[in-house]
């Protein structure tokens, strides 16, 4: 058993915790809920969002820092999916679904 009594690494629990915090934001929520199953350029999902563009890329890049996102370029468009299925099955939990 590790110092936090649960058996797993402290770092581990701490990843776990930024994770929760960075989804805790509703415009982050939502930009997971919606990428969840497919990857979406920054317009579609500052113009789906209703949001400033500048806005929408802020919390992208908080996203993506922490480990929830992916971004590839596609020439001058750069595409966003979640990082991997963990992340959209915490979005379902989150959002209430099974």
């Amino acid at each position: 058993m590790t110092a936090n009594g649960i058996g797993r690494p402290e770092m581990d629990l701490e990843e776990k915790a930024l994770l929760l915090r960075t989804l805790g934001h509703p415009v982050r929520l939502k930009i997971a809920a919606g990428l969840a199953g497919k990857c979406a350029c920054v317009k579609e999902i500052w113009e789906c969002l209703r949001m400033p563009q500048a806005i929408v890329s802020q919390h992208l890049k908080v996203m993506k820092k922490n480990g929830i996102l992916d971004a590839k370029r596609d020439g001058v468009r750069v595409c966003y999916s979640l990082k991997n299925e963990m992340m959209a099955e915490l979005v379902t939990v989150l959002l209430g679904g099974k």
